[in-house]
């Protein structure tokens, strides 16, 4: 197995409104995609775990071996796997994922047979349920585990608990995105045990500010409790404010502006930030350097659609944008 860095997350069959351009109706999508797109950027031929049906086209999955991707990890499930997710963004870039026939409806666009009968999952039965997309620590091919970098994208509560538990200690660098679902007051004792021994936690600045509800506003005093908890640095996304950086070891911040790119799809953004991190984290061990890099993996994702509109752009384009970067960051 080639790859050193490995990606542990969802595949979905995306049905997208974005908030320029055309609809992607059944296109290839996922947390895991979105994540190998940033790392991409910086680095080839990751290593991807997830879970597929029976029925997910197999043209998609030629397409990610083309592209030098490694899919030992990837696991047909026998029978079908309903992968379909709906997302629409208002012209204020503004997300939704409820009411897909009013959203259709309001662009236009027929309505797509396929999503008949559709209703996301609710966030009770993400939190702490397994969903049958989602991987299992069984799913990891044994000679991933030499790699040595590892990304959990956000997956439900359980399904987390089992990668952690395994791989803290046993990866050199272990990073992990936690899901909104369980990002919440009634979690507490449970992410705590989740983000001890991590790299990196990648949290959203919503998803931070919800857990610590009623406790703090500020977002440094919410960084330090995680580092408290025994995970290295948080990384909190602040979207178009770009990031902060938090090192729990040496107590430094650094406030990360997002570079200026012209935004017209936010879908994946965080992701492809978090795979940018791993990549630009794994070159020298400096968290600085992979905020840097998913700060450009990001800026480079949202300015088309689809997973892997970041390993379109022109070469040189992100290593100059690299570069711009790093005199733009502020030591607090």
């Amino acid at each position: 197995m080639e790859s050193s860095f490995i990606l542990v997350g969802q595949l979905t069959r995306d049905y997208l409104l974005p908030p320029l351009g055309q609809p992607l109706l059944d296109s290839p999508g996922g947390s895991l995609l979105y994540a190998a797109g940033g790392l991409g950027v910086w680095e080839a031929h990751p290593g991807l775990v997830g879970r597929v049906g029976e029925d997910y086209p197999r043209k998609w999955l030629k397409d990610l071996r083309r592209r030098g991707w490694d899919l030992a990890g990837i696991r047909i499930q026998p029978g079908a796997l309903d992968q379909r997710s709906f997302l629409a963004w208002s012209e204020n870039f503004e997300p939704s994922r409820a009411n897909p026939v009013s959203h259709f409806a309001r662009r236009g666009v027929p309505f797509p047979k396929a999503l008949l009968g559709f209703q996301p999952r609710s966030d009770s039965q993400t939190a702490q349920n397994l969903d049958p997309a989602s991987p299992v620590l069984s799913d990891i091919p044994s000679d991933y585990l030499e790699a040595g970098a590892l990304h959990l994208c956000p997956l439900g509560l359980a399904a987390l608990q089992q990668f952690t538990d395994r791989l803290r200690g046993a990866m050199r660098v272990l990073t992990l995105d936690p899901s909104a679902v369980f990002m919440a007051p009634a979690f507490l004792r449970e992410v705590r045990g989740l983000v001890h021994g991590l790299t990196a936690c990648l949290p959203s600045l919503e998803e931070i500010t919800a857990l610590f509800w009623g406790q703090t506003h500020d977002p440094w005093e919410m960084a330090a409790a995680i580092g408290e908890w025994g995970c290295e640095y948080v990384v909190v996304k602040c979207g178009a404010r770009g990031q902060l950086l938090y090192d729990s070891v040496s107590k430094r911040r650094w406030e990360i502006p997002a570079y200026p790119a012209r935004l017209a799809d936010p879908t994946g953004a965080g992701d492809a930030f978090c795979g940018g991190f791993l990549a630009g984290y794994r070159k020298n061990y400096d968290p600085l350097e992979g905020a840097l890099c998913g700060n450009i993996s990001a800026s480079l994702a949202i300015e088309g659609s689809g997973p892997f509109h970041a390993l379109e752009a022109a070469p040189g384009l992100a290593q100059a944008r690299l570069e711009a970067l790093r005199g733009m960051v502020r030591e607090i």
